[in-house]
């Protein structure tokens, strides 16, 4: 058996918690051993999901902007929007999927900016619109406590 990441991160988390923990003395010491287990234990959740979830919102981002390409009437950030929504993601690495993450979000909250500075019905359905779309990616990325 070739153990995978998320076990391996799990089996750590759960030996510093009940092997390790309890021996150190209360306080500082068994209390940072106990909170490096639960990182642990979250860091296993996201090994599972992260490419997963990285793949799903980058391409609701770019469908997102696609859609909202037509609603804005400054040329150049029209331009970034429509090349963003035709854009790939290169690799399924963490750091590949990051990288186009980080730079969707921002063209997504530029133009989010810029609907702010209209003050048409367009403009605020469009900014609601995204707003919608990053309380989904949020709810998406929670983490569930390893304590219950």
């Amino acid at each position: 058996m070739k153990p995978e990441v998320d076990q391996i991160l799990q089996f750590g988390a759960g030996h510093l918690m009940a092997s390790i923990a309890p021996l150190l003395p209360p306080g500082y010491d068994q209390g940072t051993a106990a909170l490096t287990g639960i990182v642990l234990l979250l860091s296993a959740q996201e090994y599972d999901r992260a490419a997963d979830i990285r793949v799903k919102e980058n391409a609701e981002i770019r469908a997102l902007l696609g859609e909202l390409a037509g609603t804005t009437n400054d040329a150049k950030l029209k331009a970034d929007i429509e090349a963003a929504a035709r854009s790939t993601d290169p690799s399924l690495a963490i750091s590949v999927l990051n990288e186009g993450n980080y730079a969707l979000r921002r063209l997504l909250i530029d133009l989010h900016t810029h609907f702010d500075s209209r003050e048409d019905d367009a403009a605020r359905a469009s900014a609601k619109r995204i707003w919608q779309a990053m309380k989904i990616f949020a709810a998406r990325r929670v983490l569930t406590s390893p304590t219950g």
